[in-house]
């Protein structure tokens, strides 16, 4: 006598804790698209419930239900149904079919630049830096009295110009990288790609641009 299969409960669980724990990414584009919800307004998506004709999507306290049409006739049919509810979201938000869940480091040439850039803003970030008596001055600056009042003089307009290109890339980064490509909005990742390029500017665009190239590489091969 063969044993009973799982029971609806166990079937419903084991898709709420897959989509939980594998596919945030999907919930947060249900909401997007079938609730019309914010990017931000749906960043902490989890699926609390599912039936046939729906599913009960939690977000900051919240929950959405999301409609299944048509509704499913067998448990069976649920994996290839929110596929298809992803897809259609994927291309309705006009979102990238790749997501990004990683932060790669830089290495080489990138990360000479980041520590130029940090060290940048570091001893740009008070003009008293560069006057005797001050650490970097004396440390630095000592014997060089015309480059350090040089310094002095353009403190100013480099920071604000720094600043101000940097703020323009990180904004640039979150529209066409970040959203695009599904990370959350505030989450971890989002935070630590933001303040990457907030300090190197175009080289995080750079290593984020080839995670995405080898995640459709990947992709790609495995359809083979």
């Amino acid at each position: 006598m063969s044993a009973p299969g799982p029971s609806e409960a166990q079937i419903k669980q084991r898709i709420i804790s897959h989509m939980n724990s594998g596919h945030q990414d999907s919930l947060i584009k249900y909401l997007k698209f079938y609730s019309h919800l914010s990017s931000f307004a749906a960043r902490n998506a989890r699926l609390t419930d599912i039936s046939f004709s729906g599913m009960d999507i939690t977000s900051n306290g919240k929950i959405y239900v999301v409609e299944i049409s048509p509704p499913l006739k067998s448990w069976g049919e649920a994996r290839e149904r929110l596929v298809k509810m992803d897809k259609d979201a994927t291309i309705g938000l006009g979102l990238s079919d790749v997501t990004v869940k990683e932060y790669r480091r830089p290495k080489g040439f990138h990360a000479v630049i980041f520590t130029v850039c940090f060290a940048t803003y570091v001893a740009f970030s008070r003009r008293s830096n560069f006057i005797p008596g001050s650490l970097l001055y004396d440390l630095f600056l000592q014997g060089f009295p015309a480059f350090g009042k040089w310094l002095y003089t353009i403190q100013p307009l480099l920071i604000v110009t720094m600043v101000a290109i940097h703020v323009f890339e990180v904004t640039w980064l979150a529209r066409t990288r970040l959203r695009v490509h599904n990370v959350p909005v505030t989450s971890k990742l989002w935070w630590i790609w933001m303040a990457s390029c907030f300090i190197e500017g175009f080289g995080s665009f750079q290593r984020f641009d080839d995670i995405v190239y080898e995640t459709r590489k990947a992709k790609e091969s495995q359809k083979h």
